[in-house]
């Protein structure tokens, strides 16, 4: 078992200056309970801790470290961009452009881009283009999925999934939830009905096409097709929010992956390479609606800015050099079977969901397919399993609902010893 005698301190000092001792809620650990883990340097597949103990990290930031923390050539990109260029200007740099007419190129969808500092900017900025562009108020969301800390998504569903929505938050507007319909994942029938009781009024349907925030849960096989096809059919703007699974499930996203091209996409994570990003793109329609161009406004000072673009760019252009993605599914396979064979060995029917190197072991034996489902799971179990994992030098999400990231730098070594600390902490979790 590790010491944290270091974390421990820390977090007391941090509680008296940071409102919960954390800049982001899950990083707590109230979910799993204990105290959270101060990290001092992270290289490779591997973090290390305050405390000098050394984790597999199955975390990667949250999901950008698809190649793994400080990856020589992005590292050494960015060393020379504040030896050689800087830091911010405010002003247009050429970096931009480059960036922009590679993600152009990449994703499906994107015939303009405009970069943002973070996924909540993206989607915030998406919701307002597209009520800008149709002249409408009204967006369709789905229980479960977090789209960032916008007013706009901080709804969930009243009592029942397709009820109007209710604050999730203090803060949040009664009027600003009244314009926020809830629909179930998975479920085509529910998104009908919203737009049929609220015809002429939707302006969008924002969607994670593989729901990171829930767990893992893919879009079952025409669920997004037929988003796809009642948006085009009702003049409503559809919306991907890719900010976790673009570029980790595929290199042009889960819409190269499952064929479907939605109006507008959010991106975030890897296109920073760990660095703070988002952007938002689509359409040359409407996406020709943003300022200065057009009149539905959106600013950021530092948006575009060159180290964030530098490991970004780095990062991109390496996913295309080296295609990491069949090497992923590899190792993600062995992972899986592994823990399959934990579980079988164990009498246990948990549920496991995997979409290319983004998956989540599921204490429940119910099939995960939308929010009520996920939420099934034992999280108890889940937290007496994370912490045997954090005994054996394994890091993962302080929370049943949070995805498990591979990297290109988990090893076969790695990934064995995964599979062996999870047979222990299944053991440790009880049935």
């Amino acid at each position: 078992m590790p010491q944290l005698t270091k974390s421990a301190e820390l977090f007391e000092k941090a509680k008296k200056f940071i409102p919960g001792g954390v800049n982001s809620p899950v990083r707590a650990f109230k979910s799993v309970g204990g105290t959270p883990v101060y990290m001092a340097k992270g290289s490779g597949a591997y973090l290390t801790d305050v405390d000098g103990n050394s984790y597999l990290d199955y975390v990667g930031s949250w999901g950008p470290f698809i190649l793994g923390s400080m990856h020589p050539r992005i590292t050494a990109a960015l060393e020379y961009t504040l030896k050689n260029i800087g830091t911010s200007f405010g002003t247009p740099i050429e970096m931009e452009i480059e960036i922009a007419e590679l993600l152009c190129k990449i994703v499906p969808s994107l015939e303009m881009v405009r970069m943002v500092n973070s996924g909540t900017e993206a989607t915030m900025s998406a919701v307002r283009l597209a009520r800008g562009y149709t002249g409408r108020d009204k967006i369709i969301k789905f229980e479960g999925c977090y789209h960032g800390h916008g007013d706009s998504f901080l709804i969930k569903a009243g009592s029942g999934a397709l009820t109007l929505g209710a604050p999730d938050s203090p803060g949040v507007t009664k009027g600003t939830a009244m314009d926020t319909l809830n629909a179930t994942y998975n479920d085509i029938d529910s998104v009908k009905l919203l737009v049929g009781e609220n015809k002429g009024q939707i302006a969008a349907i924002i969607i994670e096409p593989v729901a990171g925030n829930t767990g893992v849960i893919p879009a079952k096989p025409g669920f997004l097709a037929a988003l796809r096809e009642l948006c085009t059919q009702e003049g409503i703007v559809l919306i991907f929010d890719e900010v976790m699974c673009g570029f980790r499930v595929a290199l042009g996203g889960a819409q190269s992956l499952y064929g479907v091209t939605p109006d507008l996409t959010t991106m975030g994570k890897i296109i920073g390479g760990g660095l703070p990003v988002g952007a938002f793109g689509g359409k040359r329609e409407i996406m020709e609606r943003v300022a200065p161009l057009g009149d539905v406004y959106q600013a950021g000072t530092l948006s575009g800015n060159p180290l964030a673009l530098t490991a970004g760019l780095e990062t991109l252009k390496i996913l295309i050099d080296e295609n990491p993605y069949p090497e992923l599914e590899r190792k993600a396979v062995i992972l899986e079977a592994g823990f399959s064979d934990n579980l079988k060995k164990l009498g246990l029917n948990y549920v496991q969901n995997r979409v290319g190197s983004m998956s989540c072991l599921f204490f429940t034996e119910t099939p995960v397919v939308d929010y009520s489902t996920a939420v099934t799971a034992d999280t108890k179990k889940h937290g007496k399993y994370f912490h045997s994992m954090l005994d054996q030098g394994i890091y993962l999400a302080p929370s049943q609902f949070e995805a498990m990231f591979i990297s290109f730098m988990h090893t076969d070594e790695d990934l064995e010893k995964t599979i062996k600390a999870n047979y222990n902490a299944l053991v440790a979790s009880g049935k």
